[in-house]
């Protein structure tokens, strides 16, 4: 008999996400970002079940994007860091990729290749409005894109940057980065992160780029705005003991019961992607019921505590987030944020599409 846990994958909740985000901005084309595994949530499924929804996909590395392509994805895709070399574009050609050039090393080998080939691939331009870690200072960009165009017969570049503080909706760093980006921005381009298109921060964006927000994550600091959690991460009790009061459970006797209490035993641990740093309290639901968790997190279990419950026996389902505990509630507790516990899932997680 398989090891109870399995993340459910709701399809339905994806394409309502994708939808929700489309009509926030029904002008702009939307990149459904599919990195790190669709965030944990399967690249090759979640695409194949968007690709007559999305407008293109986004991948960080070509190992992605090939990956893509070898499970029938036929859509355009974006490798959103550009290549790692110059020999890359090879593939990138082979397979018509679109790339970000974001460094005048990736200008250099693109002109270099171009010169003996008939390929015009469409290039996204990395502009840095503030948030330091990739693209052109706006200072430099109409430098770059006449580099861009003495190369003749590229399509003219989209613009792109990325908000650092669109979480927050009324942070000054946001008026402040779309100054920089709208001086110089050619006439497509693409700002709004998930957090972006909710807050509409935005608006005149030719493309958004959908994120966090197509698995129901939660984009900002208002909420959930009507997205719908796409992940169902569950398990189940494989253990129940009382334990007296004075008695501990877990490694390092983190936890030590003040009166007689009873522990279920859960199949999950951190290596299955669960955090380590869970505090005690952390919740859980079993049998729809919240119930917190007691004790370390441990490579392959955790122990919670079902006292309260009315009844309560090995096989019962445990859930760690869905749409009744949202992961980010649980990130909380975990002193991170929602995207690890995605994108932390790991492949010993059998991933289960409804």
């Amino acid at each position: 008999m398989a090891r109870p846990i399995v993340a459910e994958i709701d399809l339905a909740a994806l394409k309502h996400n994708l939808a929700l985000a489309k009509q926030h901005n029904q002008q702009a084309k939307t990149l459904a970002v599919v990195k790190a595994n669709a965030y944990g949530h399967g690249s090759v499924a979640v695409a194949l079940s968007l690709e007559s929804d999305a407008d293109a996909f986004g991948v960080a590395s070509i190992e992605e994007a090939l990956e893509l392509r070898a499970g029938g994805l036929k859509a355009p895709v974006l490798l959103l860091e550009g290549c790692f070399s110059e020999d890359e574009l090879i593939t990138c050609e082979e397979q018509n990729f679109w790339l970000v050039c974001h460094s005048d090393y990736q200008i250099e080998w693109l002109t270099k290749h171009l010169l003996t080939s008939d390929w015009r691939p469409l290039i996204w331009l990395k502009i840095d409005s503030g948030m330091h870690r990739l693209g052109f200072d706006p200072s430099e960009v109409p430098r770059v894109k006449s580099q861009l165009a003495s190369i003749g017969g590229l399509p003219e570049p989209i613009s792109m940057s990325h908000f650092a503080c669109a979480d927050q909706p009324d942070h000054p760093r946001n008026e402040v980065a779309k100054s920089r980006f709208d001086s110089v921005k050619t006439e497509a381009s693409s700002f709004a992160n998930s957090a972006g298109i909710f807050t509409q921060a935005a608006l005149a964006d030719s493309w958004q780029r959908l994120g966090i927000g197509l698995y129901g994550g939660t984009p900002s600091e208002l909420g959930l705005q009507g997205l719908q959690p796409v992940m169902r991460l569950k398990t189940a009790i494989i253990a129940l003991r009382d334990i007296s009061p004075g008695e501990s459970v877990g490694y390092g006797a983190t936890y030590t019961a003040e009166s007689t209490r009873k522990i279920a035993t859960i199949a999950i641990g951190y290596a299955d992607g669960y955090p380590r740093q869970a505090r005690q309290g952390t919740p859980v639901l079993v049998n729809g019921v919240e119930v917190p968790i007691v004790g370390r997190v441990s490579m392959d279990m955790i122990t919670v505590d079902v006292t309260e419950l009315a009844s309560v026996s090995v096989g019962d389902e445990v859930i760690m987030f869905n749409d009744q505990l949202i992961a980010d509630r649980v990130a909380k507790c975990c002193d991170t944020i929602d995207y690890t516990l995605f994108a932390g899932l790991t492949a010993r997680v059998p991933r289960r599409y409804v």
